[in-house]
């Protein structure tokens, strides 16, 4: 019987490590999402080999530009996989380009991405680094839908984490990551079991007797 699961598309620059998590609750049948394929801009990608691992198909989409938006062409090349795979889901797993085109006109709705801080606050890159420089008290990740802004698009979870007096960028990182692995999976969870309704900034979460443990 062929796998009706949601079918998700990871993209990812770095180590993967939110990628290897999805992968991982995606390995249990009963999970109702699977990971399709791994789509990244660097051929180095420590994820690359997680998902050699797994046996994930993987593909690479070199960018000339080191920086900053991905360019048009390349995102249709995205576009092209994701669709021949008739992919429901992106998910952007430490994907250090800004989408802005082609990706969002076609999976409008459809595409994840996790910050390391509780949005709407120290957007962009080093969002760590930025709540450690204000003197935060408290930190923690969000997971939003993509839209055309930088980390502005509608909030899906939040985790939040306490910034204690001896931490530093690492600690608190570590910190964050655990929550990220955790509140991730839920939101791809949620999306595959429709569970999820936006509704202008806010979104819903449908059902009031769901929680994932972990």
């Amino acid at each position: 019987m062929p796998d009706q699961r949601c079918r998700v598309a990871v993209l990812a620059s770095g180590r993967g490590s939110n990628f290897k998590a999805i992968a991982g609750a995606c390995r249990d049948e009963n999970f109702p999402a699977r990971v399709i394929c791994l789509i990244t801009d660097n051929p180095a990608a420590p994820a690359l080999e997680l998902a050699a691992d797994d046996g994930i198909e993987s593909f690479t989409v070199p960018v000339t530009e080191k920086k900053g938006r991905l360019p048009e062409a390349d995102e249709l090349k995205i576009v092209d996989i994701c669709e021949k795979r008739g992919v429901d889901l992106i998910v952007l797993a430490g994907f250090m380009r800004i989408l802005k085109g082609p990706l969002l006109d076609r999976f409008e709705g459809r595409i994840m991405n996790i910050h390391p801080t509780l949005l709407p606050s120290f957007k962009g890159l080093h969002g760590v680094r930025q709540a450690l420089e204000y003197g935060a008290k408290v930190s923690g990740c969000t997971v939003h839908f993509v839209d055309r802004t930088v980390d502005g698009g509608a909030i899906i979870l939040q985790a939040a984490v306490p910034v204690d007096d001896d931490d530093d960028e690492n600690s608190l990182l570590q910190k964050v990551n655990k929550e990220e692995h955790r509140i991730y999976v839920e939101a791809v969870e949620l999306f595959a079991t429709g569970r999820l309704l936006q509704e202008g900034r806010r979104v819903r979460i449908l059902g009031n007797d769901f929680s994932r443990k972990g």
